[in-house]
């Protein structure tokens, strides 16, 4: 075993310094896996958003909720820098305490006035450039910090993680929103399930 100057050992230095890129490899890949999953979300929205007609693109979502298909695809894209920042409070060890339910009802209802005639080039590009950065500014937090815990309104003041507000709001969102534009279409999302049934069966052809 071969000594350095101040009495430890090559070897011994080697191991911790394994074992610290062990824990940076770990990091990056919950951190990833996170941003991976955000960028999956988002990526299904804008495809099922990209063929979207314009009367589709202006169809109400439901019965309950009058906003348009269009103004929650804004919606989506225009939420993840807010997700981002309350992940990023948790993630300072700071509670949570001014964001809740009936606030964020009420950024809702001042955004859908405010974005009823948004386009869809101008909201696909929105939820291309945000979902990108909340995926990049994922990939940026350490496991120590996805395991901060800290009172969260929006969770009734429970502690909560910063790896669970991420899944819970910069994450499922996009997820959340295409399930109810896919029920408020139904035509397009069998059209859709047909092109892939489709697709499946040639690709089994090998044509």
């Amino acid at each position: 075993m071969l000594n350095t100057a101040d009495g430890g050992n090559q070897n011994g230095y080697a191991t911790d310094r394994a074992t610290s890129d062990q824990i940076a490899n770990s990091t990056n890949s919950r951190a990833e896996s996170l941003a991976a999953r955000i960028e999956e979300g988002a990526a299904g929205l804008l495809a099922f958003a990209e063929g979207l007609s314009d009367d589709e693109w202006h169809t109400p979502v439901s019965a309950t909720d009058h906003r348009t298909v269009g103004v929650i695809v804004h919606h989506v894209a225009s939420m993840y820098p807010i997700e981002i920042d309350l992940a990023r409070t948790v993630a300072n060890g700071e509670s949570v305490s001014d964001v809740t339910w009936d606030v964020v009802a009420q950024v809702n209802a001042k955004h859908a006035q405010e974005n009823a005639l948004v386009s869809k080039s101008a909201a696909l590009e929105l939820l291309r450039q945000n979902s990108r950065d909340a995926a990049a500014a994922v990939r940026a937090f350490k496991d120590q910090d996805l395991d901060k815990a800290a009172a969260f309104s929006l969770s009734f003041g429970a502690p909560m993680t910063t790896q669970f507000v991420i899944e819970d709001h910069a994450l499922r969102h996009s997820w959340h929103h295409l399930a109810a534009i896919r029920k408020a279409l139904p035509k397009k999302t069998q059209a859709d399930q047909g092109i892939n049934r489709d697709s499946g069966n040639y690709a089994r052809m090998g044509v």
